[in-house]
């Protein structure tokens, strides 16, 4: 059967998924009275609940006897270690743009990997239905975004369909008839070349390991492209490292096929063909799998380096099992451990005490997605506030760079631009309009300047900017950055909050917790309206007496207490302070809960 390999890149919510959906639908994958459900490619629950995607996941539809592997990658930064891999897989990719923002900073990382590797680019205008749809503006960003990129002339001679992925239609010219995705399935077997493997079926079988996953039944499974020869099922392979060092020898128990949405068992997979295998027990990412006679690794793409490290530790606060089930030290390192094998992007180390774990990664965003998949597996974990990596370069010390782009109502500009370069150290590059009444702003801005300032940054903006950020450089130490303005109240007591207390203390400042919260001492139960930590009582009852005069017992009404998500908390906690995080409770402390042993660090620190 014929072959093709092809990636969907897009920038987060510019339709990706939706079109996926309808390929399949009209490709004849499902049938008529099947039952699916929306954006079939995000199964994952904080996928669908983000409405992001964070795993690559191949599927694959067949159309006039051709089978088409699609991939769908991850438009976020902070995920790129499964991007760079994935792009190795495939022989083509489809672009997607919405016809409303342009191309945007995810775009750009993703398609610059793309063209490094040599891959013609298909540029799909999505959303062309939109109101404020502008294609032929975005065509000409997309034009003048491959021109920065270096891209080659055959590149830039890139074939332009418009789209609107909900609607499942694609066309070569916007006034077309618009009906459904044939021309988008022909162009795609026109301008994608099949895979140049496919010559090389008759030599020994390689593979390159791209992604890890497991199955309960068949345990772990590596999936890639199998790049020469065939395997057939129950045959004896070995697993080399990137140095050609060997692994392991293996039994190939199963060969696994995306048919569809569904993995399929084979009995032989062939070059070119993108399929997972079953039977290994060390063998993991970037490694190549092989017949006994190879003796050469494929290499495998470099990884992007982490740029920020959090310190997951054991939760040991009063509070400490109560929800969860999975809180010993030893679970929590097995845990992480698993997690930095199929996901190379994220490095673990163990601290001295062997209490807590250093854990290095791409962004906010890719730690708290770990974070919030482990608190729904049953942990509890204290975790730190996140700290840039640094790098020597030449005796001198570098940091990670990131390029912030960012649209806003033009009233909101001003706010936005003096905080990037005045108080968080960054570089403006390029401001210009972005439609009726925005601004766009593009700008460098140093990691450390970024974290905790996308919660001020939606405050600054009504909650109407869009702040997106890519790794750009690094650069030479841009010098100190003030952290949080304000300081907070701490809780001197351990037992449960009263509200007559809570309303007495709303002068002190901003409340976290509301009423008959379980409270204890160290615990952050507010901001403070000044810049001092102050220790408070939440417990103090009213003092009863024996006069019943009128209005004294009106029921207290109390402010509603912030709410912080699990990133907006991790960027707001000091070096001083942790995070709490159970499977039903998100709270926030003092590293040192007694008050004496804080006083004698801030004094020994």
């Amino acid at each position: 059967m014929d072959l093709r390999n092809i990636a969907i890149i897009a920038h987060v919510d510019h339709g990706k998924t939706t079109l996926v959906d309808e390929l399949l639908k009209q490709s004849g994958t499902y049938r008529e009275n099947q039952a699916t459900t929306e954006r079939a490619m995000d199964s994952n629950d904080l996928e669908r609940e983000r409405g992001i995607t964070i795993f690559a996941k191949p599927t694959s539809v067949e159309w006039k006897g051709t089978r088409i592997n699609i991939v769908d990658t991850p438009g976020h930064a902070d995920f790129g270690g499964e991007v760079e891999r994935i792009l190795s897989m495939v022989d083509g990719v489809v672009l997607l743009v919405d016809a409303a923002e342009g191309p945007m900073p995810q775009t750009k990382f993703v398609t610059s990997k793309a063209l490094k590797l040599g891959l013609r680019p298909i540029v799909v205008i999505n959303k062309v239905d939109k109101p404020d749809g502008e294609p032929d503006r975005a065509l000409d960003e997309v034009f003048d975004l491959f021109a920065n990129l270096d891209a080659s002339e055959e590149q830039l001679d890139f074939p332009a369909m418009y789209a609107s992925g909900r609607a499942g239609w694609a066309d070569h010219s916007l006034d077309g008839p618009r009906k459904g995705l044939d021309a988008l399935f022909e162009l795609i077997l026109k301008h994608v070349p099949a895979p140049k493997q496919l010559s090389d079926i008759d030599q020994p079988f390689t593979m390159l390991a791209t992604t890890l996953g497991g199955d309960p039944f068949l345990g772990r499974l590596l999936t890639g492209r199998v790049e020469s020869g065939t395997l057939k099922a129950g045959q004896t392979i070995k697993a080399m490292s990137r140095d050609g060092k060997l692994i392991e020898n293996f039994r190939c128990t199963k060969i696994l096929a995306y048919r569809g949405l569904e993995q399929t068992a084979i009995d032989v997979a062939e070059a070119g063909d993108i399929v997972s295998i079953a039977g290994m027990t060390k063998a993991t990412v970037a490694d190549t799998l092989a017949d006994q006679s190879v003796t050469e690794a494929i290499p495998a793409q470099p990884i992007d380096p982490p740029t920020i490290t959090v310190t997951f530790g054991i939760n040991d606060s009063p509070l400490a099992g109560r929800d969860g089930k999975k809180v010993q030290s030893r679970v929590i390192r097995e845990r992480l451990h698993k997690e930095a094998e199929s996901n190379v992007a994220i490095k673990i180390s163990d601290t001295p005490g062997g209490e807590a774990f250093e854990v290095a990664g791409r962004g906010e965003l890719q730690m708290g997605v770990l974070i919030e998949n482990m608190r729904r597996e049953g942990f509890e974990l204290s975790i730190s506030r996140p700290q840039v990596l640094f790098r020597d370069i030449d005796g001198e010390r570098h940091e990670p760079i990131e390029e912030a782009t960012i649209d806003v109502d033009d009233e909101y500009s001003g706010a936005v631009i003096e905080k990037i370069t005045g108080v968080r150290r960054g570089e403006l590059v390029e401001m210009k309009p972005a439609g009726a009444g925005k601004t766009r702003i593009v700008a460098h801005v140093p990691s450390r300047g970024l974290i905790g300032y996308h919660g001020e940054f939606l405050t600054d903006t009504r909650g109407t900017g869009v702040l997106n950020r890519v790794f750009h450089s690094w650069a030479p130490h841009k010098g100190p950055i003030p952290g949080r303005r304000a300081g907070v109240l701490i809780s001197m007591e351990n037992g449960t909050s009263v509200a007559y207390a809570l309303w007495n203390l709303e002068e002190r400042g901003r409340m976290m917790i509301g009423a008959q919260a379980d409270v204890y001492t160290g615990m952050i139960i507010g901001e403070h309206s000044r810049d001092n930590d102050l220790e408070v009582n939440p417990l103090k009852g009213k003092k009863l007496t024996n006069v019943r005069a009128s209005g004294t017992d009106e029921a207290v009404r109390l402010t509603t207490p912030i709410t912080l998500s699990l990133e907006e908390a991790i960027a707001y906690i000091d070096d001083d302070e942790l995070v709490e995080v159970t499977p039903n409770a998100i709270r926030l402390r003092k590293r040192f809960l007694d008050p004496h042993e804080r006083k004698r660090m801030a004094k020994a620190g």
